[in-house]
């Protein structure tokens, strides 16, 4: 499996299913590094006063966020720190939608989740409620101190973590200012009876293995060609990883009837000579 970059549980109700969250993407365009021409070393980037032009110190740097023009509010690394949520190592499910109800506008980053340790089942379960049942899960997720609203949808087999945008991060199509001319077309019938011939002779199946980027196939030729040339320079990386513990998993049947307020399934009884009366439904209580 993939490294994951994050490891911890999906939560609903009193469920937890130990999940590992893996990146879905992975950037491909060419990568410029700077490097000192001269002793071929990694160059970073100056803390350069924009006033003054000179390089400062770290410790001579804080943050601040513009409250009005030229004016800002100075704020700590502690103040900062006491604004982070919580991280709880939880992808917290608090409602499920219609797969459609979730706008484009809204969707940013996919990560793939697989699941950890025990969590196998119960994964399965969620991924096909999910599926059968036409719907994606609303939950909250903390990754690197920063909270995130996101949607899990099934894919195949997988389950699927989509980052999603905040509401207030999405602007409106009303600041578009689209025309009557837009909104409302006055389109005559042989018009969209070419365009949509037009669409027909140009449909074909989606190959994504024939789309390439051609200026990074270009410029990796390029290397590939100085490379066996022999002009190679030799420069030191590091490079750092960590661990996160993840939840344990307990009786799947147990957890389900405590979230719907139900209680579990009592033991048959041995059987007997008269015919049983048919068992009452238990009720199911409204909950998380």
């Amino acid at each position: 499996m993939a490294r994951a970059i994050w490891k911890g549980a999906i939560s609903f109700g009193l469920v937890h299913i130990p999940v590992a969250l893996v990146s879905a993407t992975s950037s491909k365009g060419v990568d410029f590094d700077w490097l000192d021409s001269r002793s071929m070393d990694p160059v970073g980037y100056k803390r350069i006063n924009k006033v003054t032009g000179k390089e400062i110190n770290k410790e001579n740097i804080v943050k601040g966020v513009a409250y009005e023009k030229g004016r800002y509010v100075v704020l700590s690394e502690e103040e900062i720190r006491s604004a982070h949520p919580v991280s709880t190592q939880t992808i917290d499910i608090f409602s499920f939608v219609d797969a459609d109800q979730i706008p484009l506008q809204n969707i940013d980053t996919p990560y793939y989740l697989a699941p950890d340790k025990r969590g196998g089942k119960v994964y399965a379960l969620l991924r096909e409620t999910l599926s059968k049942t036409n719907k994606v899960a609303l939950a909250r997720v903390v990754l690197h101190t920063r909270q995130y609203l996101a949607a899990l949808m099934p894919l195949e087999s997988a389950l699927v973590l989509v980052k999603l945008r905040w509401p207030q991060e999405v602007r409106s199509l009303d600041e578009l200012a689209l025309g009557s001319e837009v909104t409302k077309p006055q389109l005559a019938k042989g018009e969209l009876d070419m365009a949509k011939r037009l669409v027909e002779d140009m449909t074909a199946e989606w190959t994504p293995e024939d789309y390439k980027d051609e200026f990074e196939d270009k410029i990796m030729a390029l290397v590939e060609k100085k490379a066996h040339e022999g002009k190679i320079e030799d420069v030191e990386t590091v490079t750092g990883e960590q661990e996160r513990k993840t939840a344990d998993v307990i009786d799947l049947t147990e957890l389900l009837k405590r979230s719907l307020g139900g209680k579990a399934p009592a033991k048959p009884k041995a059987k007997s000579s008269s015919k049983a009366a048919p068992a009452k439904k238990t009720r199911k209580a409204s909950g998380g």
